[in-house]
């Protein structure tokens, strides 16, 4: 999708660097990321209305650090560099770098030694959040220094002329105080960009290009009933109409009635064409024996292209594949650490397309998690759809550790439908990002009655995040967490024995497997 106005970010390897993005289309401007190796001519070509390079863990001055050629400061852009970017700057246009004596690190007062449009609005004293072990000793020609801190003599840099300016903090994260004035000074009043980027446009935009590019051809969407492919099935009918067609498989590692509600909710609410496969049988004997989590996934993904593909080769005129591949996904692929995460295969229908010479139609490869929702908000999905817990493609499966039988996928049904319910009816469900049950291979001693059992454990896992790639531990009261597990022994035989996971990713996953 073509955007007269972005904002492009270079991405020298920061872990805020999704942060400036977020912060920036939180603003309704459109901004991307790219590798700090993105070539000269496709900058140019882009055209954006400004450039920020991102921080980053290395030092200017280190031989294999990521350096950014010197034409990009030709190319009379607005550009704001961030700490690890502000230093480039400073480097390319005749200044110096050297490691700091006492590394910066934290929340830190900075004061304002001169005005500038960056800084315009913000007072005199305020918080920045600082992370750096190098600073500047000398300025490049016609730069002037904007701000202070008691152990750093430069702050902020800027060259009004070029409208060239650099920070030595970080404005994307929230412990700076005027972080959020800072970017939006950056956006509207130095680059001139107009707030734009909104839910609304981009509806309009995406459904006019997919109803150009398809026609009169087919489009097949794989329908998990997932926040992404629920809101791309609504978003594709506005588009195609009745020449969209949903195919959704069973393959038995569902939650409790899952796909009996999918397949009716958006029948009888949205008229959507829905071939619902039942397939579960053949994924459980597929499985059968198999315990290793990357086995098991493979297995899943192949069976379901199997089942995806004889499927879609009984219909006619189709040329067009739905995939829900969101930004992260993307980013991964071209981010500076050199080393792309392996998107797992269930995350996208892997190899769909090669096998079955479909084209891609991928209507969210723009966006982060939380805009699908916003997009399905105002295409009028029901909260319960939008507000959904992300589910991995392989289901249960990856919840229920060891060899998965019917017998253990139904104990874990019936667990998580209680640990969920309990969520919905208290109104915590809403403040966690992902909240799930996972059925262990250990068996543990208990006692019911005057009897001694031998039986299964459960483990139970709330986290809470922005985009999924770090989260944390959600802190339940002891009483949920007692109640619950209660719950969960006295009703679903089989179960002796409930603990809580208190892991943060990193280093643990969300998922256990």
């Amino acid at each position: 999708m073509k955007h007269q106005q972005k904002i492009l970010i270079l991405d020298f390897g920061s872990q805020y660097t999704q942060l400036i993005a977020r912060r920036i289309r939180e603003s309704n401007v459109y901004s991307e990321i790219h590798s700090f190796e993105f070539p000269i001519d496709k900058i140019k070509e882009e055209n954006p209305s400004g450039i920020i390079l991102s921080g980053g863990p290395m030092s200017v001055y280190e031989e294999d650090s990521p350096k950014v050629g010197k034409e990009i400061f030709e190319l009379g852009i607005p550009i704001l560099g961030i700490c690890y970017g502000l230093q480039l700057m400073v480097v390319n246009n005749g200044g110096n770098v050297e490691p700091a004596i006492k590394r910066e690190y934290g929340k830190t007062k900075i004061t304002k030694t001169a005005n500038d449009e960056l800084l315009k609005n913000i007072p005199n004293d305020s918080i920045v959040w600082m992370s750096h072990g190098d600073y500047v000793t000398r300025l490049p020609e016609n730069f002037t220094i904007t701000s202070k801190s008691e152990n750093s003599p430069i702050c902020s840099i800027s060259n009004t002329q070029k409208k060239f300016y650099g920070v030595q903090f970080h404005p994307e994260v929230t412990h700076t105080e005027f972080g959020k004035q800072i970017i939006n000074n950056f956006i509207f009043n130095i680059c001139n960009c107009k707030p734009d980027w909104t839910t609304k446009n981009f509806i309009e935009t995406s459904i006019e290009e997919i109803k150009n590019k398809v026609e009169n051809k087919k489009v097949i969407l794989a329908l998990s009933g997932g926040v992404d492919s629920s809101v791309a099935a609504v978003l594709l009918q506005k588009a195609v109409n009745e020449n969209l067609i949903c195919i959704h498989v069973d393959h038995g590692m569902m939650r409790k009635n899952e796909s009996e509600n999918i397949v009716k909710m958006f029948k009888e609410n949205y008229d959507l064409n829905v071939i619902h496969i039942d397939a579960s049988d053949l994924f459980l004997s597929k499985l059968k024996g198999i315990t290793d989590p990357e086995i098991k996934r493979k297995i899943i993904g192949n069976t379901f292209i199997e089942v995806f593909e004889s499927e879609a080769n009984k219909l006619s005129n189709v040329e067009y594949l739905v995939q829900g591949t969101l930004y992260p996904d993307v980013i991964e692929s071209v981010s500076v650490k050199g080393k792309s995460v392996t998107i797992k295969t269930h995350h996208n229908v892997g190899g769909l397309p090669e096998k079955m010479n479909l084209k891609l139609i991928e209507p969210f490869r723009e966006l982060f998690k939380d805009e699908v929702r916003l997009i399905g908000k105002e295409l009028g999905l029901p909260e319960i759809f939008i507000k959904r817990h992300p589910f991995p493609g392989p289901g249960l499966a990856v919840r229920v550790l060891g060899e998965i039988t019917k017998e253990r996928l139904d104990i874990l049904r019936e667990v998580d439908d209680i640990f969920i319910n309990e969520l919905i009816n208290k109104n915590i469900y809403d403040k966690i990002w992902q909240a799930f049950s996972v059925l262990l291979p250990v068996q543990t001693v208990g006692v019911m009655g005057d009897n001694r059992t031998y039986e299964n454990v459960i483990a139970l896992r709330a986290v809470t995040s922005t985009d999924g790639m770090t989260a944390d531990w959600f802190r339940f009261d002891y009483e949920f967490l007692e109640n619950v597990s209660n719950k969960i022994i006295r009703n679903i035989r089989g179960v002796n024995r409930v603990v809580y996971d208190i892991s943060s990713k990193p280093p643990a996953t969300i998922e256990w497997e």
